[in-house]
């Protein structure tokens, strides 16, 4: 079946290039999936989770395999102007997702459109082997690149009783968008990022051409595609690593007045975490000192109507904002005395305010989804679908202290109006030969910061982005050693400090896997190189 193209109500005919763009797609491209010219299709694939910038793709394309994606990508490489993005489920922030009068790439409509075709499709193929950079047998599944997390997480855990070892919080990310810039969370400390249990992926490089690449086997565009913000190809499958899924987990929040004692503990629990003697699960997030609704005590009681925060258990020596630890312990039905043991045994080892203890057993599955509840509320109060201006960092550990004296306790005093994470990770979890970018110091551990604003329509945008700069400025002024992680540059110039002695390998591989630089053009790391 031939792509059925459904044109736009007018072409602006003014604009050549574009009606050219137009021509060469219409006469020229022919796939099993779908093209979609509607407005309508294209305004929304213009748009991302950031809420901050538009660019209006020409089309969308709702590819049905690798195949289709491939002639996209051809298609475009035959033209003078053509760029393509891969768009997952829009979570992007800074437009990385889009194409300025080019061609998005639906990618969960192909994880969709696999599963219509399958009469089987609740069944996933798991494989197990033996060997490798992994150790010993080890199981692991193959998963579409736009597939949803959380669809991976529901069918590994019901058909298996298996999951991936490594998550993001929110898991209605697909597994390229993810794969592609690093995938973080609690327990990256103990298994790495999730571009460090990946084996194997299928991509379309920027020549069109479909490539299996593993840490033996092409491995150049293995490591390059990790972490590289879909510059050097597009993620159409990967082998994902496996490992038994818990059946419930001990949920645990405690507090703490001292930005010390909070990092300390941190850093000793993601420490002896590496032998297996800890928590599952360690992050950590700053809070203000006060009763703000969103920002403050409120924000830290878990899912119990009988937890509450009382403030009164907070040493006199308080200042304007606090810190929470948030770990989590698996464990399966009939453990539940050993669990209270091992709790107690870690928490006693902890500087934490007595008193401000907030704990709840929950499933694995409801606590890997924890995020997507709060999503349901966000959608129903309207924040979720209001601008989003982030700011995520990687900071250094020597750098974190005078990061929160000048940081934390100054310009981000009040708040954000959402989350602002702040946890220990791992350096020798991370592969070097990845594209993801780390603060460039030998400190073994380095922090991420990741400021969640939730932020209405208006002039507090602005207010929020000019707060980012302010903070970024300030890294820069003090000479922290640190990198943004989800980057966002405007020039070549600052790309290229972002990734230093990694930027020469960055620019061959782009050369050697998209020369004439069609992918991923919202990032604007790379100019549109013609053949003409």
């Amino acid at each position: 079946m031939i792509a059925y193209l459904e044109r736009f109500d007018s072409i602006p005919s003014s604009e050549n290039q574009e009606y050219d763009d137009i021509t060469t797609l219409s006469d020229g491209l022919e796939i099993q999936g779908s093209i979609d010219y509607r407005s309508t299709t294209t305004t929304s694939a213009g748009k991302d989770f950031g809420g901050m910038q538009f660019s209006q793709p020409l089309a969308v394309i709702k590819p049905a395999s690798s195949d289709d994606i491939v002639s996209v990508v051809k298609l475009a490489s035959r033209s003078q102007h053509l760029r393509v993005a891969a768009r997952g489920n829009g979570h992007s922030i800074n437009g990385q997702a889009m194409a300025h009068r080019g061609l998005v790439i639906d990618m969960n409509a192909m994880d969709k459109n696999n599963n219509n075709n399958n009469a089987n499709n609740n069944k996933i193929q798991v494989y197990y082997f033996a060997g490798g950079d992994f150790g010993g047998a080890a199981a692991c599944v193959d998963v579409c690149g736009g597939a949803l997390w959380g669809d991976v997480l529901r069918k590994c855990v019901k058909g298996y009783g298996l999951a991936p070892r490594s998550w993001t919080d929110y898991l209605d990310l697909t597994v390229g968008g993810t794969l592609s810039n690093a995938g973080v969370s609690g327990q990256a400390f103990r298994y790495g990022p999730q571009t460090e249990n990946v084996v194997e992926m299928e991509i379309v490089t920027g020549k069109g051409e479909v490539v299996v690449c593993s840490h033996s086997q092409n491995c150049d565009l293995f490591f390059g595609v990790l972490g590289g913000l879909g510059q050097f190809g597009i993620i159409t499958r990967a082998r994902v690593l496996l490992q038994p899924a818990p059946q419930m987990v001990r949920w645990i929040r405690v507090v703490y007045s001292e930005f010390s004692d909070f990092t300390q503990d941190a850093e000793f629990l993601v420490s002896i975490g590496e032998g297996g003697d800890s928590f599952d699960y360690v992050e950590g997030f700053m809070f203000v000192n006060s009763d703000d609704p969103v920002n403050g005590w409120a924000s830290i009681p878990l899912d119990d109507p009988e937890q509450e925060f009382d403030p009164c258990f907070l040493p006199s020596s308080s200042g304007p904002v606090l810190y929470c630890l948030e770990v989590a312990l698996h464990y399966n039905h009939g453990q539940s005395s050993t669990v209270d043991m091992v709790v107690e045994r870690l928490l006693r080892e902890l500087n934490f305010c007595e008193g401000l203890r907030f704990e709840v057993d929950l499933s694995y599955m409801d606590f890997l989804m924890r995020v997507n509840r709060a999503e349901h509320q966000a959608r129903k109060s309207g924040i979720w679908d209001a601008p989003h201006p982030w700011l995520n960092m990687f900071i250094s550990k020597s750098n974190i202290a005078e990061f929160d004296r000048l940081v934390f306790k100054k310009i981000l005093k009040h708040g954000v109006g959402g989350p602002i994470l702040v946890y220990p990770l791992i350096r020798n979890k991370w592969d070097n030969r990845t594209s993801v970018v780390l603060p460039e110091g030998d400190d073994d551990i380095f922090y991420l910061v990741a400021l969640l604003r939730f932020s209405p329509k208006g002039t507090q945008v602005e207010e929020s982005i000019a707060q980012n700069r302010e903070i970024v400025k300030c890294c820069i002024r003090n000479g922290f050693d640190f990198k943004l992680y989800l980057p966002h540059y405007e020039s070549k110039e600052e790309w290229k400090r972002h990734f230093g002695d990694k930027w020469t390998t960055f620019v061959e591989r782009k050369d050697k896997f998209d020369p004439l630089a069609i992918l991923a053009p919202g990032q604007k790391i790379f100019t549109r190189n013609s053949r003409f």
